[in-house]
């Protein structure tokens, strides 16, 4: 088993992972202001109350999109399982066909979500990765990351809306009731989870007739589960997706 970290603008996505297995995936808060040794604890921390034996973790591998902390998750994640962390840059072995202008500026939660995805679906494809930012990443139907999009996540695009209205703060989502809503925090959050949804169905509309084919969708992310089931299009929800592409990756490597 190996210990997958995912560093996010929001969250540390933490996980242990194996072939068959995932024993556990949490988050924590993405703090730029937490030492080594903070981030330390927090690992041993979970590690301890999902009952995983450090000694059993053979290796670990990170991707991250906050280089600022990088470094100091990895030393803190050696520093817990007295193993080497990899992490997953432009030098890592991917196995993945990057088209874009410039490969090297491609995310590594996006690289390590669509080696995942061509891993267990069938392509071409469209992985929506709803978190911080909502992600699109295109892959053909000959397994090449074409590129994609990136649009405000769901949870930037509500704290925005709230930041310029003073008596509309602390509204937290969840389901809507119906489309239209009938008081003003209903409003709100029907107009976020709509729009999210309908984004996401037009999005792909656009996608296929410029690929000029049909695409499976893959969604994954901390916010998929609440936007998701709101679109029209049939979608397949994977939480586990960026873990198990980044123990592929591993593997790949070490």
């Amino acid at each position: 088993m190996i210990l997958a970290i995912d560093i996010g603008n929001t969250n540390v996505v933490i996980g242990v992972v194996d072939e068959d297995k995932i024993y556990f995936i949490e988050r924590v808060a993405t703090l730029k202001t937490k030492t080594e040794a903070e981030y330390a604890i927090d690992l041993k921390i979970l590690l301890e109350l999902h009952n995983v034996e450090v000694s059993d973790i053979t290796g670990g591998i990170i991707s991250s999109v906050v280089p600022q902390i990088t470094k100091m998750v990895q030393k803190a994640a050696q520093m817990v399982i007295s193993k080497d962390v990899l992490v997953l840059d432009n030098s890592t072995k991917t196995g993945l066909k990057i088209l874009i202008d410039n490969p090297e500026q491609l995310g590594s939660d996006m690289v390590a979500g669509a080696v995942a995805a061509i891993k267990r679906y069938s392509v071409p494809m469209v992985i929506v990765d709803m978190g911080t930012a909502t992600t699109l990443t295109v892959v053909d139907k000959d397994e090449n990351c074409l590129g994609g999009m990136i649009v405000p996540g769901v949870m930037v695009a509500l704290e925005s809306l709230t930041a310029h209205a003073s008596q509309l703060h602390g509204i937290s989502l969840e389901a809507p009731k119906k489309v239209i809503g009938r008081n003003t925090i209903d409003c709100m959050v029907n107009g976020i989870v709509y729009s999210n949804a309908d984004m996401i169905d037009g999005l792909v509309d656009r996608i296929e007739s410029e690929l000029g084919e049909k695409v499976n969708i893959v969604a994954t992310g901390g916010l998929a589960k609440l936007i998701t089931p709101y679109c029209r299009r049939e979608i397949t929800l994977d939480d586990d997706l960026l873990l198990k592409g980044l123990l592929i990756i591993y593997n790949m490597n070490k």
